[in-house]
């Protein structure tokens, strides 16, 4: 029995004789009819749903009521590989996958071939955190930011974040990118009165790569939340030396503070010497501006200075000493996110 399987706007999907193109026109006919089957033409003509759906139609050429009972049978064997494969071709499982690096490189470039989506394109994943789970309103702002994108891809892959990975144009670089966060952030922000936080990974060139960029866009997160607790959009390549201690062990870290404080906390030095610090710090080590933003004398900003000095064995006004207090402050609170996290 010669078949053909039509698309519901009457393009050949696929025959298994030439001349499908003399049926177009009653394809589409059919398609808008109430009817699951009809004669037409001296065919047999069948649709075939998907999840209510009608995706396809069957043309079975014959007339009597053994072609009937044969293109049924047919029908129903495309409609049982359609449930069968769902799951596999579907874009958004595809995508996840991706983003978890589930699949092997040859599963990567077979799906993709199916699912019509390029490999070799610039991409990029951004991740927003939303403040409540399985946020709905969050997901279909962000929807409608890249509606009309058909080759970007919105999903999430757990109950805390939406993540889009961005197909770039030629010429769009980081500083589009960042935009693209930026308005990402102000316009969730201006919908629901909360600050939804958004972070970015590095551009990839080929599908295979899109995990590591999720992963650079989740790490981004967390380093973000740790130590740049002011800023709502963070991209990866701006996470500074902030990166490197989010990926120290924690042991380390213990012997770094025991060894620089002598078992002594920064966090244990009073609001006042630490204010002090965090502004030196912000003025680049500049004792005047330092002085004058504070409201204190420059010998006040000096003696505070000598009694830190003192204390953790640390002259701020040497780089070298600066650096190393800089990096302990921030290890430490690397060290107090994670035990957050354990508690």
């Amino acid at each position: 029995m010669e078949l053909c399987v039509f698309d519901v706007d009457g393009r050949t999907l696929t025959t298994t004789f030439s001349g499908s193109e003399q049926y177009e026109k009653s394809v589409v006919a059919f398609a808008g009819s109430p009817a699951d089957s009809q004669t037409l033409m001296g065919c047999q003509f069948f649709k075939i749903f998907d999840e209510n759906q009608l995706e396809y139609i069957l043309v079975a050429q014959g007339s009597g009521e053994d072609a009937h009972m044969m293109g049924k049978m047919v029908a129903f064997q495309i409609s049982s590989l359609l449930v069968a494969y769902k799951e596999r071709f579907d874009k958004d499982n595809f995508v996840k996958n991706l983003l978890l690096d589930n699949l092997l490189l040859v599963d990567i470039y077979n799906r993709a071939k199916k699912l019509h989506i390029e490999n070799n394109e610039r991409r990029v994943v951004m991740m927003v955190e939303t403040v409540t789970e399985n946020d709905s309103a969050a997901l279909e702002i962000v929807k409608n930011l890249f509606a009309g994108k058909p080759h970007d891809f919105i999903t999430a892959v757990d109950e805390k974040s939406i993540i889009v990975v961005k197909e770039l144009k030629n010429g769009e670089s980081y500083a589009e990118m960042d935009k693209l966060a930026h308005l990402t952030f102000e316009t969730l922000q201006n919908e629901l009165k909360v600050a939804e936080r958004v972070s970015y990974g590095t551009i990839i060139h080929e599908l295979k790569e899109v995990s590591r960029s999720y992963k650079e866009a989740k790490m981004a997160l967390d380093v973000g939340k740790i130590f740049y607790g002011d800023q709502y959009v963070v991209a990866y390549n701006n996470l500074g030396i902030g990166r490197l201690i989010y990926q120290l062990p924690i042991s380390l870290c213990r012997m770094f503070i025991r060894e620089v404080f002598d078992g002594k906390s920064p966090d244990e030095f009073d609001d006042e010497t630490l204010t002090t610090i965090n502004k030196f710090f912000e003025n680049s080590l500049n004792v005047s501006e330092t002085s004058r933003q504070l409201y204190i004398h420059r010998n006040t900003l000096v003696y505070r200075l000598d009694k830190l000095e003192k204390i953790t064995g640390l002259d701020l006004r040497i780089f070298e000493d600066a650096i190393t207090f800089k990096i302990a402050l921030m290890v430490v609170k690397y060290m107090k996110y994670i035990e957050s996290l354990d508690n």
